[in-house]
């Protein structure tokens, strides 16, 4: 690993990734430090933790974050040590807000082999971070995480993300010129990692999470991986491009999502107002809400490396999306969904489901506004369509 040891987001010629990529080791202390003292961070913080004395004593509330922060990170020198930090939180999470976390399909990867894992998008911090904690289990290095820079509106989000290994994906660059340059920066970084680095990278299959429960890869994301790639060699044959990213499709499924109602809202305000207007703070909620929100059973699953024999964008995301589904593990709460959406009993029909079952689907959907629940059902009905060929696809 080669250090630098100027400030973090200098830009500099011997590291064309400086401004996107994730801290590195060098880096940490410098980072945390700066964080400690980070005024909009400490607010934030007192808000969330100590509102009343945020109101009334905010130079003392500020005070008592930045103590609380140093403590937390005391002894954290490296990007692994901040790593380990979040491991335990996660094991708690786990044990706190999920019935069952099961993985499949990772003992058949080579431990030794970098990946680029390309997954469904349901939620924003916890998709890649129970990849990063199967990795963790299996005794496996973490990934570097591809997060929008839509996410990242506060200096101190930037930070926190990148010590965890995210790196930028450019969303906001205006003009068409300034966006292709960013792509091809990207690009050349996630090929880089794979090939050179020989560290394993996770992004979604789309911008944005799937709000629908429809899980759909867009082809555009696939140009860009090969971009890099097919602009160095102009005769790159883009099979070869493809398998050299070694390209495997994670499902993440769960059975209840924390985030259903927030979901269900902005589909009904784009039904019936043609449009959704996104709250100040509403990212930031919402990664909130999936860390500390009941999400019944969770299953992760690996697919096998996308091969050589692929000709066009179309085809790998049609691989992608073959596995991502064929892996997608339904619960029963996706089957009383489409019960009581009546559609497809027949489907309905097949599955056991428990009382047990039936009553905390109950729960959930009478918890559910009235104007949100065919929106609620579908987010959990479309995956049993989807999966079973009955999705008329737009």
């Amino acid at each position: 690993m080669t250090h630098h040891n100027e400030a973090p987001n200098a830009l500099n010629t011997t590291d064309p990734w400086a401004d996107i990529r994730p801290y590195m080791d060098s880096e940490v202390a410098d980072v945390l430090a700066h964080l400690a003292r980070d005024s909009e961070l400490l607010d934030a913080l007192t808000r969330f933790r100590l509102p009343r004395m945020a109101r009334w004593a905010p130079s003392l509330a500020r005070k008592l974050a930045s103590h609380a922060v140093q403590r937390e990170v005391k002894g954290v020198t490296s990007v692994r040590d901040f790593q380990m930090r979040i491991a335990t939180y996660m094991e708690r999470m786990i044990r706190t807000t999920t019935d069952a976390f099961e993985v499949s399909g990772l003992d058949k990867l080579d431990p030794n082999s970098a990946y680029l894992f390309i997954g469904n998008h349901r939620d924003i911090s916890l998709d890649p971070a129970f990849v990063n904690y199967a990795l963790y289990q299996a005794g496996r290095d973490t990934v570097r995480i591809a997060i929008g820079d839509n996410l990242l509106k506060k200096p101190y989000v930037t930070d926190l993300m990148r010590l965890n290994k995210s790196f930028i994906v450019p969303r906001s660059a205006r003009g068409k010129r300034a966006m292709l340059a960013a792509y091809q920066q990207l690009s050349s970084y996630i090929r880089h990692s794979i090939t050179e680095d020989k560290h394993s990278i996770w992004m979604a299959q789309r911008e944005g999470r799937a709000k629908n429960g429809i899980d759909r890869t867009d082809p555009a994301i696939i140009k860009m991986l090969t971009m890099a790639k097919r602009n160095a060699e102009r005769d790159m044959v883009f099979g070869d491009a493809v398998a050299e990213l070694q390209l495997v499709p994670v499902s993440v499924s769960y059975e209840y999502d924390p985030c259903d109602v927030q979901k269900a809202q902005e589909l009904h305000d784009l039904a019936t107002q043609g449009s959704y207007a996104k709250s100040e703070f509403e990212d930031i909620r919402s990664i909130v809400a999936g860390i500390t929100g009941d999400k019944g059973r969770v299953q992760l699953r690996f697919g096998a490396p996308v091969g050589a024999d692929m000709a066009t964008p179309d085809e790998v995301a049609g691989e992608i999306d073959r596995q991502v589904i064929g892996g997608y593990r339904l619960y029963p709460s996706h089957y009383l969904a489409l019960e009581a959406l009546g559609e497809a009993p027949e489907l309905v029909a097949r599955k056991t489901i428990t009382r047990q079952d039936r009553e905390r689907f109950q729960a959930r959907l009478a918890n559910v506004p009235e104007a949100l629940r065919p929106y609620w059902l579908l987010q959990y009905a479309n995956p049993v369509k989807h999966k079973a060929g009955r999705l008329t696809l737009k």
